[in-house]
């Protein structure tokens, strides 16, 4: 996993609220367990028209939208069953974060193990991330903060653990041996 401690990106929106992870990556596409890849089936249903082309009123496909890192989504994003495809397919198409006003909590916690960065907000400042497509933000993970271009700072919540597991590019896992040393020691001296 990749270090996220800064993320400087242009916003693209996803304005419907209650997308599901169905949505986000349809079932069709859950036969692999590798990532590579699931950024070409991200919102397959609606990237792409009947035969197979862009749709090009699809937010994502618009000229604009190339390179944005941030992604502005309706509320309840992440809802529905608990595929970590979701996430996967988010990541691989290049998105960094994701900013919603609220979120799945198996969505959310699964975005968290892959590196994708939950921002959860107010209706304020939700509402002039949907009113400013294409807005420079910048999030800072280390002190939990979105910089806006007005230079107004919001503040958003990330558990301890999350936070550093994102600043040091490592899942539970890589927590976990990390700390192989520590454990060798302790299970020598309490054998």
């Amino acid at each position: 996993m990749e270090k996220v401690t800064i993320i400087h990106s242009r916003t693209v929106i996803l304005p419907q609220a209650d997308i599901d992870t169905d949505q986000i990556l349809p079932a069709r596409f859950l036969t692999t367990t590798t990532r590579a890849g699931m950024g070409d089936a991200l919102f397959a249903d609606w990237r792409y028209d009947s035969a197979g082309g862009l749709n090009k009123d699809f937010p994502l496909n618009k000229p604009e939208a190339q390179g944005c890192r941030i992604l502005v989504a309706g509320n309840n994003f992440g809802c529905g069953s608990s595929r970590e495809h979701a996430p996967w397919g988010l990541v691989d198409f290049g998105f960094k974060a994701v900013i919603s006003t609220a979120f799945a909590d198996i969505f959310r916690n699964n975005a968290l193990k892959n590196g994708l960065v939950p921002i959860l907000v107010d209706e304020a400042t939700h509402q002039w991330l949907m009113d400013n497509p294409g807005a420079e933000i910048s999030v800072d993970v280390g002190k939990r903060q979105l910089l806006l271009p007005d230079g107004s700072v919001v503040d958003f919540p990330i558990d301890d653990f999350s936070r550093y597991c994102l600043i040091e590019g490592i899942d539970q896992l890589g927590y976990l041996l990390k700390q192989s040393d520590h454990i060798s020691h302790f299970e020598q001296q309490h054998s």
